[in-house]
């Protein structure tokens, strides 16, 4: 029988695994090289940093990220896929696919099919390759003979698309923002037969403060700085190596907002019912799986009916096309039936639950806290260039076209959307 799953929230990445022994170790798979022709390739040094909301380089003064990007290519926002979370969105940038397509629809939820639970805090399942729909660029360029590497991106210690990264860790909070650039730059120090030339980096601690002080603190203002600081260190030591061609491309998964947390929302009275129903609760999204399928209008009109103003309902199939994640976007048969969304800042919250002060998950089409950041600057962009807003799956065909990589599967991102901030195409 599956088990209900309580809610638990966003921050709690920063004690992901923390019960079990942490491995800080890093993963090397043996022979493997890099062929003649990738050799002479680009680089790209893909850099998310979890939370960072699309206008925090300027509202806090990210003197880094703003130099940098000034120099290059400055996005105006960049747009989440829906839902506006972690691992979903992690997963959408790294393999072009929103989230309804790579099945991976939540940071916790529940596959019918094979009747477990996928939890981003159990480190057996997150490294268990059979979730994940797509094939990440990490696994892309591993089949073309190009070595890559990943510091704790969602998903990369997994076999995930056939090919794990050359080099890996294992996700923990051991390592702090400079220990990862110096981990970084060690991989850029090996044979060029062996180095990458994809790497994949990720950063925690802004969504981490932006959850537990709100996002107009002076510790999410701190946390922005000390990743801009790893970022300033990064692009130096770089450049200190002397290395031709490498690019940077600095994103983030989604933004964050002070939420109403004193005065959440009850569940329906009617979806207390567990022999009926199955409740997933991310506070910014409820989710209801109707047992009995036969049941499942009348459900939808009795929540219709009795609505408050601080929330909408919405059957699966009826949800906005433009968000993907209606039952015919449901490639794996994860999201539910019934799908219950606050207005922010308002969250669901059962009896007795907690929350944080900030959230995310909202449509970003509609609250615009919920936009991401996207910077790239190196030889193959355009300079002094700012750009609209976009969607983050377009950013996996940028980064193939900028490797040379041939994209073996459909994906949704086109490249044709990015394709005017890079210099050598027309």
């Amino acid at each position: 029988m599956k088990k209900s799953l309580s809610v638990i929230f966003l921050f709690a990445i920063l004690t992901v695994f923390s019960q079990s022994k942490i491995d800080t170790a890093q993963v090397i798979i043996p022979n493997r090289y890099n062929n003649a022709a990738t050799i002479q390739k680009p680089y790209v040094i893909m850099i998310s940093a979890d939370g960072f909301r699309y206008d925090y380089a300027k509202k806090y003064n990210a003197e880094n990220l703003l130099k940098y990007s000034n120099q290059g290519i400055q996005a105006k926002a960049m747009i989440p896929s829906y839902p506006s979370i972690t691992f979903p969105n992690h997963w959408t940038l790294i393999t072009g696919l929103y989230p309804s397509h790579h099945g991976l629809i939540d940071n916790f939820f529940y596959d019918y099919k094979s009747q477990k639970n996928y939890a981003m805090n159990k480190k057996e399942i997150v490294e268990d390759g059979t979730w994940y729909g797509g094939i990440p660029l990490w696994a892309l360029a591993e089949k073309q003979n190009m070595i890559s590497a990943s510091l704790q991106w969602v998903g990369s210690g997994s076999d995930a698309g056939g090919k794990r990264p050359t080099y890996y860790y294992p996700y923990h909070e051991k390592f702090s923002p400079s220990e990862k650039v110096n981990k970084v730059i060690n991989w850029l120090k090996l044979p060029e037969n062996r180095r990458p030339h994809f790497i994949s980096i990720y950063f925690p601690e802004v969504d981490g403060s932006g959850h537990h002080f709100g996002p107009d603190t002076e510790q999410t203002e701190k946390a922005v700085h000390l990743v801009d600081h790893a970022i300033g260190e990064l692009v130096k030591k770089v450049n200190d190596l002397g290395l031709k061609n490498v690019n940077f491309i600095f994103v983030s998964d989604h933004g964050m907002i002070k939420v109403d947390g004193g005065n959440p929302l009850d569940f329906p009275e009617i979806l207390l019912d567990k022999s009926r129903f199955d409740l997933y609760n991310s506070q910014t999204l409820l989710r209801v799986h109707v047992k009995n399928s036969d049941e499942v209008k009348k459900v939808y009109k009795e929540l219709k009916a009795n609505k408050t103003d601080d929330y909408e309902v919405f059957l699966d199939k009826k949800l906005p096309k433009y968000l993907h994640f209606r039952t015919k976007d449901d490639k794996y048969n994860r999201i539910g039936q019934i799908l219950l969304i606050p207005k922010a800042p308002k969250i669901f919250l059962e009896k007795g639950g907690k929350t944080s002060i900030g959230k995310h998950g909202y449509n970003p089409k509609i609250v615009p806290e919920m936009k991401a950041t996207f910077f790239a600057w190196g030889p193959e962009f355009k300079n002094n260039m700012v750009i609209d807003e976009f969607e983050n799956i377009n950013v996996y065909p940028l980064i193939a076209e900028i490797l040379g990589l041939t994209i073996t599967e459909p994906i949704d991102g086109k490249f044709k959307v990015l394709k005017p901030i890079l210099k050598k195409i027309n």
